[in-house]
């Protein structure tokens, strides 16, 4: 698996989560103004753009957000989600985050938990479907 950082939405992002969030699972908002200052990670199997997210500071004591996590859905059993998210942490790292927060879908919830997130919210809806805010501590 390859990986390459955007400092912009790369058309590559767009295609994986136009596939995804609006064509598969029917959101309406899935393009907001964070995508203009986010960090984009693409993740490629064999040279094709497989699977996405972005990264972006929370706050100013080293909280980092990790969203919009997508994977092509001919590539979900090759693990490509678990290795986004453990180059995401990286990246976090290598920029002084200490901690890492998402907003998870309520139906994908435990793959979350098995990376190390937990829940830290009640459920609340996000285009309308059921969202809960996880959040994982990052070791040095």
């Amino acid at each position: 698996m390859e990986f390459k950082i955007y400092n912009s939405l790369p058309q590559e992002a767009v295609d994986i989560r136009t596939a995804v969030f609006v064509n598969e699972q029917g959101f309406r908002h899935e393009f907001d103004e964070t995508d203009k200052t986010a960090l984009h990670i693409v993740a490629f199997k064999d040279g094709h753009a497989a699977g996405a997210c972005r990264i972006f500071p929370q706050d100013d004591n080293g909280a980092y957000t990790l969203g919009r996590l997508a994977v092509l859905k001919e590539c979900r059993l090759l693990h490509v989600g678990r290795q986004l998210i453990e180059y995401a942490e990286q990246c976090i790292r290598k920029r002084g985050g200490k901690s890492v927060c998402l907003h998870a879908q309520v139906r994908v919830k435990e793959f979350y938990e098995k990376q190390g997130y937990r829940v830290c919210s009640a459920i609340d809806s996000e285009d309308s479907c059921p969202h809960v805010w996880m959040r994982k501590t990052l070791e040095a």
